[in-house]
């Protein structure tokens, strides 16, 4: 997948500047594909050299006027044609602090065990933000409520996914912290034994 393909996901819920499609990436589409806001802006040069989407500036009093873009008929047909497309295969994970966790018996047990507590709050407040997207999204519906009625369910199933893997997250990182206390426990208590001569 392209980033142009995640910048055209946030423009289906309509007309945005740059700096809401950068802020709004976080609330969003974060869940499955993160970029700088350089990135965004590059790509939406890019798409708009090319006929996907347009844009217009809007005056503004007191502060710089802003470009706002919007999906072309050539953009919405460009997703529809990657809607249409078989899936790639899933991504594989390449994630750091695994490493460093399969690396640790040979280093510091101790700096990966607060890397391990730094992903855990970040996975925790990421979480959170999800929840109050989620609450945002249901606006007192049930979610039966919100299938039937909403415009668009893609941003609710992939929020959904998000949320599921930030628990994941949590739940592994509180599972690997309590290891790691028993470990640390069991050494501890590990009485060192004597050679007889």
């Amino acid at each position: 997948m392209a980033l142009r393909h995640a910048v055209m996901a946030a423009l289906l819920d309509g007309e945005a500047s740059g700096y809401d499609l950068a802020k709004g990436f976080d609330a969003s589409v974060a869940n499955f594909w993160m970029a700088t806001p350089q990135q965004l802006y590059r790509e939406l040069e890019r798409m708009a050299s090319e006929g996907l989407v347009s844009s217009r500036v809007v005056e503004q009093e007191r502060r710089p006027n802003k470009r706002l873009f919007s999906l072309t008929d050539a953009g919405i047909e460009a997703v529809r044609a990657y809607v249409a497309e078989p899936p790639g295969k899933p991504t594989a994970i390449r994630d750091e602090l695994m490493v460093k966790v399969q690396c640790m018996d040979a280093g510091s047990t101790e700096a990966v065990r607060a890397a391990i507590v730094a992903r855990t709050e970040w996975a925790a407040a990421k979480l959170a933000r999800y929840e109050r997207l989620h609450e945002r999204l249901l606006k007192g519906r049930t979610e039966d409520e919100y299938c039937v009625e909403a415009e668009r369910i893609g941003p609710y199933l992939t929020l959904l996914r998000g949320m599921a893997f930030e628990r994941e997250n949590i739940r592994w990182g509180e599972s690997a912290l309590r290891m790691l206390e028993r470990r640390a426990t069991a050494t501890r208590n590990r009485k060192p034994t004597t050679s007889q001569t």
